[in-house]
């Protein structure tokens, strides 16, 4: 007989700080509106996600498809950009800084189960992206996990600890690659260098 009993999951201690009505109108009526390709402006995607309660700044680029488990969980700054698909699963707090980039499909997982529980308990830990960081396409960010300042998680990467300030870190688990220098504006267009 095997050791672990899901039987006896008990997640009872955990609140999701809203009451159980406004959760509702959030699951049926917000989230669809979030995710749908039918809404035509981020615009319009932030003021609905400002409405159930994340503060959200200025400049922010919503794409179609997004997935966010409870908005009031939810602090992004100004000028950020949240990709098509990326689902942000926010159990606890998930803060973006400004001028964040999360590409397409990423996934932002705030919730984890102890294996060495036998009842499997729920495990929740707080997400942070700082300031002009990037998460690539299909990159996950496991619970607990700092993305420093202009740190980079790779596309496809899985990410279960911190990334310092301008490291990239690529792979299945994330580990370093080089380092990333953001050269000054020429014409309008800035270009990226990466470093050994």
């Amino acid at each position: 007989m095997s050791q672990v009993q899901l039987g006896k999951y008990n997640n009872a201690w955990y609140r999701p700080g809203r009451s159980l009505l406004w959760q509702a109108a959030w699951f049926f009526l917000g989230l669809p509106v979030l995710r749908s390709a039918i809404v035509p402006s981020s615009a319009l995607r932030v003021l609905l996600l400002r409405c159930f309660g994340a503060r959200i700044g200025a400049g922010v680029v919503i794409k179609t498809r997004v997935e966010i488990k409870y908005p009031w969980h939810l602090s992004v700054g100004d000028h950020t950009w949240i990709g098509e698909g990326c689902w942000i699963d926010n159990l606890t707090s998930v803060r973006v800084g400004s001028n964040v980039c999360i590409s397409q499909g990423a996934y932002l997982c705030t919730g984890n189960h102890n294996w060495s529980d036998p009842a499997f308990g729920l495990v929740v830990r707080p997400i942070e992206l700082g300031d002009g960081s990037w998460v690539g396409a299909k990159a996950t960010v496991l619970p607990g996990v700092t993305l420093g300042s202009c740190a980079v998680a790779a596309a496809g990467s899985v990410v279960a600890r911190d990334i310092p300030p301008s490291e990239v870190h690529a792979g299945n688990p994330a580990a370093f690659v080089k380092t990333r220098v953001i050269q000054p504006l020429f014409d309008g267009v800035a270009e990226e260098v990466y470093v050994r």
